[in-house]
């Protein structure tokens, strides 16, 4: 069995960071009444705290000051304003849990048997879809790994590999030829048990050919190929290294997870031919199916930068749009002096490329891991009757626990917190896809497929790619064509978390990129919605635009609250009575995933050195709507050493601080003390986040890295004679002149996009 490796060290554990690796139960805790009922009267009070500011404290103020001059109107204004979008936002939170608790109680999960019935006689296929770029070979294993052994009747896992396919580097060709080869290798590991269960089904199934009760011994034969299927598996975690956290999830629960549960299965069949129990055949049949499945997938890898008529965009969705554009065609390679086209194959020609279609598809990002039995579940849910018009369904994943920095266990534990809120507003009906994993009904992507022409090539855009967060603008056209979207109530799924704050920048500034771009995309579903109908509910409308606008809203809110010196008479203790309810149930939601009630303090720090980072989002999305220019995809980095961050995001968080200590002393000369307090408190936790988050020393490298970057410039490489030779206007590339014609007079030359499939023919011909 192949070890997974890494040529990078091993990061170092921090104090204060997670010690158990032990995840939290796949079904959710029974929340208890009396939960539910203080999450009722959370909302309540929050409604009514911001009821009695605005009546009591700014009428007040107006009814017996009058409106004492511009400066104080305008103040009162704009606080009431910021007041009452941060109101909202942690209404919305409070709302979105209440929703969450409720499905959580409602929840029955299927039986193993009922699963195993529904798909005996099942035909429809799934198409895991796996885009990667630059990631490490290892971290793409563990998850074609966790794909692989779904247990689904018939499934194909596809490598998308978006690297740049003819690198000029010997380290990164290298690491490429390795991703490459994976797929490959995962086959040939799953070669000895298809093998032996494959015949192992065939033989059951003539042996159950006349229906009669199992006897004793088929079932301690079929308890032994578990007990088989277990240690093949057991092995295989043992063979893996464990470098960091994930490493151990991959073995203890991906791979031992589904070993454990199949020998519990051995055990019980065990125990039933000791007691001569009589096993219907029927069910015997379904229990070596279920081991045939288990290691029946196909695998395979593509590149779409190979290939000149496919679109070369730098983002996900464009590389998901490529393959599933290809789906269900055959296909024949022809070159030309952009690199290969592939063709539509003739009905008389054998195709060199065959993609077969799919009736559902799983998209799965390059660093996420799924449970056993999460295909089966998910898919099950979609052919209920009264779910013929959902569209995507999937499990918002959850973080790896025993995070090894400070800064991940933050992120994760804000993660576990977006779980329940996503969980909680498909109550609504309001859920949106995350991307990082999702089963889709192949046939609501060709609802809201868009196509184009580009360069006499059809480019179809199932999903938009139009701002970063693609996930969040599809679940909005979908829609509006009618589609729907439900969260499986189970924690199936499992994604990283940036461990240092360089990479956590990267992530948490595209999040904030887009959001505001596609409000106007939610108008134009209200308005079809109501033409046809069918019009959205009141709070289904609440929770979107909160969930698409309020990093904005928060940013430039907060922004407001710590620059702007607000007159003291418009501070009241019926704001904290506001806020109060919001941070005690975020603090008993962080309990309830395993986190301590004090980490409320520590992500209100950590999301204020994240405020610069929040704010450039916004801006670029502000930026983008003027240009209608796409911003390329940032992918967030996964790797063992430190991300080094912009000098920019690093001083800014000190800057807010500085501040935030100004402010504290000018208040206190002033004996403003509500400001005072305000100030103090954003200067103590700012300080405390920028120490366990960022690190003075990480700090000082990264503005010194920033600094002195410029005085680094990389060596380009000569371009040889040959192809210099070859682009000469006197000697033009005949292919290319026949290809693209010519320009004025002046002979075409072909894009440098492939530059090994251009320069060999023209090195031949010059010969």
């Amino acid at each position: 069995m192949p070890k997974s490796s890494t040529s990078t060290p091993r990061r170092k554990r921090q104090w204060g960071a997670e010690r158990s690796t032990r995840p939290l139960s796949v079904v959710h805790d029974r929340p208890s009444d009396a939960k539910i009922t203080w999450g009722r009267l959370a909302i309540l009070a929050t409604v009514l705290a911001w009821l009695g500011y605005l009546i009591y404290t700014i009428m007040r103020q107006f009814l017996n000051n009058g409106t004492e001059g511009f400066r104080f109107t305008t103040e009162a204004i704009s606080y009431v304003v910021v007041l009452t979008f941060l109101t909202f936002s942690a209404l919305m939170y409070l709302v979105a849990r209440q929703g969450a608790l409720q499905r959580f109680r409602d929840h029955v999960r299927v039986p193993r048997a009922e699963l195993d019935s529904h798909f005996t006689d099942h035909d429809g296929s799934i198409t895991v879809l796996v885009p990667s770029y630059s990631e490490e070979p290892a971290v793409i294993r563990k998850t074609l790994w966790s794909a692989v052994l779904q247990e689904y009747p018939s499934m194909r896992v596809v490598l998308l590999l978006d690297d740049p396919p003819f690198p000029t580097d010997p380290r990164v060709a290298e690491t490429l030829e390795i991703s490459r080869g994976i797929t490959a290798e995962i086959q040939d590991a799953l070669a000895e048990p298809r093998s032996r269960f494959t015949d192992r089904l065939l033989l059951c199934e003539i042996l159950c050919i006349d229906g009669a009760p199992a006897s004793p011994d088929a079932v301690r034969d079929l308890a032994a190929d578990y007990r088989w299927a277990a240690s093949w598996l057991r092995q295989m975690a043992a063979d893996e290294a464990l470098d960091d956290h994930v490493d151990v999830f991959f073995a203890e629960q991906v791979i031992g997870g589904l070993a454990d549960d199949l020998a519990v299965t051995a055990a019980a069949l065990e125990t039933a031919a000791t007691e001569q129990a009589s096993l219907p055949a029927s069910r015997i049949l379904e229990l070596q199916r279920r081991l045939t499945w288990i290691f029946s997938a196909e695998l395979e890898t593509f590149e779409r930068k190979k290939y000149a008529s496919l679109s070369h965009e730098a983002n996900k969705a464009m590389n998901l749009n490529a393959y599933i554009g290809l789906m269900g065609g055959s296909y024949i390679r022809e070159n030309s002096p952009n690199g290969t086209i592939l063709r539509p194959a003739p009905s008389d020609t054998q195709a060199e490329i065959v993609i077969p279609d799919s009736e559902y598809l799983l998209t799965l990002d390059a660093d996420s891991l799924l449970l056993k039995d999460y295909c089966l579940r998910l898919v099950f849910l979609l052919e209920q009757p009264d779910n013929e018009r959902v569209a995507v369904t999937q499990t918002p994943y959850s973080s790896f626990r025993g995070a090894p920095t400070r800064i991940e266990r933050l992120a994760g534990a804000t993660t576990d917190i977006q779980h329940i809120l996503h969980q909680g507003m498909s109550y609504y009906g309001a859920t949106f896809w995350v991307g990082a994993n999702a089963v889709i009904r192949k046939r609501a992507l060709e609802d809201i497929v868009e196509v184009e022409t580009v360069g006499g090539f059809d480019v179809r855009r199932y999903v938009q790619d139009r701002t970063v967060i693609e996930d969040t603008e599809s679940s909005i056209d979908l829609g509006t064509h009618g589609w729907t979207l439900v969260n499986y109530p189970e924690r199936l799924s499992y994604s990283a978390t940036p461990p240092d704050f360089g990479s956590l920048i990267v992530q948490r500034r595209r999040w904030a990129n887009g959001g505001l771009l596609i409000l106007p995309k939610l108008w134009r579903q209200m308005r079809e919605r109501r033409r046809g109908g069918h019009p959205l509910r009141l709070l289904e409308v609440l929770l979107r635009v909160n969930y698409m606008a309020s990093i904005t809203w928060a940013s430039l809110g907060l922004v407001f609250l710590l620059v702007y010196p607000y007159d003291s008479r418009l501070l009241s203790p019926v704001v904290v009575l506001a806020a109060l309810p919001y941070f005690l149930a975020m603090g008993s939601d962080l309990r309830y995933c395993g986190y301590q009630y004090s980490d409320i303090l520590r992500i209100y720090g950590f999301n204020l050195v994240l405020l610069p980072v929040n704010l450039a989002g916004v801006l670029k999305s502000i930026e983008q709507s003027i240009t209608s220019k796409k911003i390329p995809f940032a992918r967030t980095p996964k790797i063992k050493n430190r991300t080094a961050s912009p000098v920019l995001y690093v001083l800014t968080p000190y800057l807010i601080v500085a501040f935030s200590v100004l402010t504290f002393w000018r208040d206190v000369n002033a004996q403003n003390w509500g400001n005072a307090a305000f100030a103090a408190f954003n200067a103590l936790l700012g300080t405390g986040s920028i120490i366990a988050n960022i690190g003075i020393w990480n700090s000082i490298v990264d503005v010194n890295v920033s600094m002195t970057r410029w005085l680094f410039v990389e060596r380009k490489p000569k371009a040889s004679r040959t192809a210099v030779a070859s682009l000469s206007p006197a000697s033009p590339d005949w292919r290319a002149v026949l290809y693209h014609g010519s320009l004025d007079g002046t002979p075409a030359v072909a894009p440098a996009a492939a530059p090994s499939t251009v320069l060999v023919p023209t090195r031949r011909s010059a010969r």
